[in-house]
């Protein structure tokens, strides 16, 4: 009799990972066919009732009005029902930071945790945030390397999460990109190489950003509420230096989005080209002018805002200079958000989750909706506005045959009610189910 050769431990796992690996592929590339009760395609045209999705290889394929037989696809085809469900497209969120949640221990846990350690926390926050809904995410700061890599091992299919388009930030030196409220040894060893000072610096830095990842350059041209100085929120980057970013970073392909809370800064940034501000807090009428002149959009985070005024008054971890800030642009967020909104300035959802606590995202829409927005146009915000603000239009935001199968469920309308998003029933990530209740 012949024997076969004993398999070594190593041989057993690779044929085990290959087995997984196989089972994988063969478990993407089945036909998925959903029948859906109520279907919001495309945000801001009507719903549709009673229509059946037809999903192949995570790419929508069909729309059919009526409910098919699966069979019809294929044999083998996965029939998902949710004929009593209120279905859309995955939403997006422009303003996030996966690698940390703001609380008493950042300053330790920035001493005693390993990068790799974080980059583990990294993907727990990761998967709250997908598991709430949201399957594309713009990481607007966190560690560089870090953030490219697990944006790259989820492209590749490597670990689970919500598609992450990943930002290089520059920033001044002093400002509120850089390093604060450590002793100076570790200010310098915390100084990244794309802080700079003065435009052909900037030009460098980003650069610098783009050749190691960055799907977009982020600036800082104002103070921010977290930066432990009392250095205001006013402009800190000066206009040679935004003008400089903003070339170098369009020259090759980039977008750029701008921390910006003081209209001195919101002004300036506009007026160098820049796609996006983020916060926005203190925008007027001449920034009003600007945005609707340049197309910009705003990213407001009003959770964000509302974050931090309930930890300023109820918490004693915070800095005098960042308490301060905090009360007083957070509750001045809403009411300028309103008067943009009602200008006609273009919206794109985000919420600077890392101030908020991950997977709480939704909040976002809740505050949104206080401050007077429709809940068809906070549903745009979060779809079709924030594909448009990345470009990529042609992949995500809306569930059109050719896109990317991003999908979730709720069981009651948000277009009635939009503390519907607060807790999604069914998410679909390129045609992967990861919560179906």
């Amino acid at each position: 009799m012949h024997m076969l050769p004993l398999l070594s431990p190593f041989r057993k796992l690779c044929l085990v990972i290959l087995g997984s690996l196989i089972c994988t592929a063969n478990s993407l590339a089945t036909t998925q066919v959903l029948h859906v009760g109520t279907l919001l395609a495309v945000p801001g045209n009507k719903p549709l009732k009673e229509q059946t999705l037809v999903i192949e290889n995570g790419l929508i394929t069909q729309i059919i009005d009526g409910y098919q037989v699966a069979s019809a696809f294929a044999d083998s085809a996965q029939l998902i029902d949710l004929k009593d469900r209120f279905v859309m497209p995955g939403l997006m969120d422009m303003h996030v930071h996966l690698q940390f949640e703001l609380g008493p221990k950042n300053d330790s846990d920035s001493l005693k945790m390993s990068d790799q350690l974080v980059e583990m926390r990294f993907l727990m926050f990761a998967m709250r945030t997908l598991k709430a809904g949201f399957t594309t995410v713009r990481d607007v700061g966190s560690m560089s390397q870090e953030m490219y890599a697990m944006r790259d091992a989820i492209n590749q299919g490597w670990v689970d999460g919500p598609r992450i388009i990943a930002a290089g930030g520059v920033g001044i030196t002093g400002g509120h990109a850089d390093i604060s409220g450590v002793k100076p040894d570790l200010m310098a060893l915390y100084t990244k190489p794309t802080i700079c000072d003065g435009p052909y610096d900037c030009r460098r830095a980003t650069r610098d950003a783009i050749k190691y990842g960055a799907d977009l350059i982020k600036i800082t041209s104002t103070g921010g509420v977290l930066t432990d100085r009392a250095t205001g929120t006013g402009q800190q980057m000066e206009m040679d230096e935004l003008k400089e970013v903003v070339l170098a970073a369009k020259r090759m392909g980039r977008k750029v989005a701008s921390h910006a809370h003081q209209e001195d800064g919101i002004i300036a940034t506009l007026e160098a080209g820049v796609d996006s501000i983020e916060h926005g807090t203190y925008t007027g009428e001449k920034a009003i002018k600007l945005f609707k002149k340049t197309g910009a959009y705003l990213v407001p985070t009003l959770l964000a805002g509302d974050t931090v005024v309930g930890m300023a008054e109820t918490a004693d971890f915070m800095s005098p200079a960042i308490k301060e800030k905090a009360l007083r642009v957070g509750k001045d967020m809403q009411g300028n958000f309103a008067k943009a909104y009602q200008a006609g300035v273009k919206i794109a959802f985000g919420t600077d989750s890392g101030v908020s606590q991950h997977g709480t995202n939704a909040q976002e829409a809740v505050l949104m909706a206080a401050a007077g927005m429709s809940n068809m146009d906070i549903i745009k915000s979060a779809t079709v506005n924030a594909a448009d603000l990345l470009g990529m239009s042609t992949e995500i935001g809306s569930l059109e045959v050719g896109k990317q199968a991003d999908i979730i469920a709720t069981d009651g309308s948000p277009l009635d009610d939009i503390t519907q998003l607060l807790d999604v029933d069914f998410v679909m990530k390129g045609g992967k189910v990861f919560v179906q209740k």
